[in-house]
């Protein structure tokens, strides 16, 4: 999706009708309240908003719960919400001051299971510049989602169209343990048909990952210009594709970077494919990022994001026929890109069947084919030191191959299997099998997981204490009245940060 196209979904998204109202939020936790003030809660006034309404909210902290389910729950159509101030909007989901907003404090949290923001199966709204966290799951790992667009989690089905989230950010300060409630995701759609666009948005501190876009085939979405720190996964794509971008962001200090998956799970149906709707060719791209330093085992983490291998920078787990191109990725301890198949031995719930994998007895195994590594710019990579680390890493054996071509690393391409790119092992052409790795990748990715005991002289950085990365000024919304009704709050002459 192009920025042409970004723009005209905002456009499309954000178009008002003439029977729009806006409806103006302001406790006056941190600055006085205007004239003009309406409510005190965010969620009284998106529940009094009908489709088409704008709900402002001036800078404070809002400590909002809402209901059981989520401290911010929308569901109606076609409602915007928009901070006038990305930093200076908290939606906070502990039990602190607004003096302290997003507290680490034990004694400050909230631990009822609840998400912060969620959109539940309706289309065309939009969450603009304002700052989610605290926002915690259960020790089960329900909940705890900061800004989620949820089609309906679970369900195997598409339940949503279009959604908007830009000028957004997501973290939280508290972290008690791996088997403790904590914040799991930053910026979340799923069983979303899209069009869907993610912009110029931070996520950090997240048990699971910063940015998901999962359960849709063609997801028909963007994420771009967003920034992803400490956390399990920078990106996660659960059994996501089609047409889907993941482009022109930075990706660093997590455990793991960009990892589009398959799994046999409740974000049915698997496979991950980036395979067009018309069936040839791909139209999932990961391109134009700058992918560095994602080799932290001191995240924040839970279940099997924990288990992902430190020091992968884009990581192809059981995923087929993406596009990896054109992406800047320095300093992975393991491997700057790395393809392999994928075992599941989760049991599944009753709506995932191994759909687009072989079922082997428990376990449903996902083979990775199809994916193209092109011109990519790789450096540093590697460092660890332990066979197969390097830049680029294939482990399947798959027809189609996952073929590799053009990528770039001034001090040399590193690879496994050695000479990747050439036409006898990985590279051109791509429609023709390939001979994979000779199996010591997958006992590698094993061993940097934390799954199984690493094979003699192999070693990867061990978790020691979590450290929660603090939260910096992100920059705001240039102008927040722009597209907004007439009303007595624009244009906007308050508090910036």
């Amino acid at each position: 999706m192009c920025t042409r196209a970004l723009a005209s979904l905002a456009a499309l998204l954000l178009a008002t009708p003439a029977t729009a109202r806006v409806w103006r939020v302001c406790n006056g936790s941190s600055h006085p309240c205007p004239p003009g003030t309406a409510f005190k809660t965010i969620s009284s006034a998106v529940l009094r908003a009908g489709p088409g309404d704008w709900v402002l909210v001036w800078p404070g902290v809002y400590h909002e719960k809402g209901g059981a389910e989520a401290g911010v729950l929308i569901t109606t159509p076609n409602v915007h919400v928009r901070g006038l101030d990305r930093n200076l909007v908290v939606v906070d989901g502990s039990n602190g001051t607004a003096a302290t907003p997003c507290p680490a404090d034990p004694a400050l949290q909230d631990l009822t299971p609840r998400n912060g923001i969620e959109v539940f199966k309706v289309s065309g709204t939009s969450v603009e510049n304002l700052t989610v966290c605290n926002y915690l799951s259960s020790t089960s790992g329900e909940a705890g989602n900061e800004i989620w667009w949820n089609g309906g989690d679970g369900s195997g089905r598409i339940g949503m169209g279009s959604y908007l989230g830009s000028y957004l950010t997501a973290t939280s300060m508290f972290y008690a343990g791996p088997n403790a409630p904590m914040a799991q995701y930053g910026i979340f759609a799923s069983n979303a048909a899209g069009p869907g666009s993610i912009t110029n948005s931070y996520a950090s501190n997240m048990g699971d990952a910063a940015f998901y876009v999962g359960a849709c085939p063609d997801c028909n979405a963007v994420v771009s210009h967003v920034h992803a720190q400490n956390s399990a996964l920078a990106y996660s794509g659960t059994n996501s594709g089609g047409h889907l971008r993941i482009e022109d962001s930075e990706w660093d200090l997590n455990k793991t970077g960009i990892i589009p998956n398959s799994l046999n799970n409740d974000d049915a149906p698997p496979p991950q494919s980036g395979l067009c709707p018309s069936g040839t060719g791909s139209c999932t791209f990961i391109q134009r990022n700058y992918v560095h330093d994602n080799n932290n085992p001191n995240v924040p983490a839970f279940g099997i994001a924990g288990e992902a291998p430190v020091g992968a920078g884009i990581e192809i787990s059981g995923g087929m026929f993406d596009t990896v191109v054109n992406n800047r990725v320095e300093n992975q301890g393991a491997w700057g890109i790395v393809v392999h198949d994928f075992p599941d031995t989760e049991t599944p719930p009753p709506v995932s069947h191994c759909q687009g994998g072989i079922q082997q007895g428990p376990v449903c195994l996902f083979n990775a084919e199809g994916n193209l590594v092109l011109q990519n710019q790789l450096a540093n990579n590697g460092f660890f030191g332990n066979p197969t680390n390097g830049d680029l890493a294939n482990g399947s054996t798959s027809n189609p191959k996952n073929c590799f071509d053009g990528n770039t690393d001034p001090a040399g391409l590193t690879s496994d299997p050695p000479d990747i790119e050439s036409s006898s092992v990985d590279g051109p052409p791509c429609d023709a099998p390939g001979p994979g790795d000779s199996g010591a990748l997958s006992a590698q990715l094993a061993c940097a997981a934390g799954i199984t005991p690493c094979p003699p002289g192999s070693s990867y950085p061990q978790p020691t204490q979590v450290r929660m990365l603090p939260l910096a000024r992100q920059t705001p919304m240039p102008d927040p009245c722009q597209g907004v009704p007439p009303n007595p709050w624009c244009p906007y002459t308050g508090p910036r940060s």
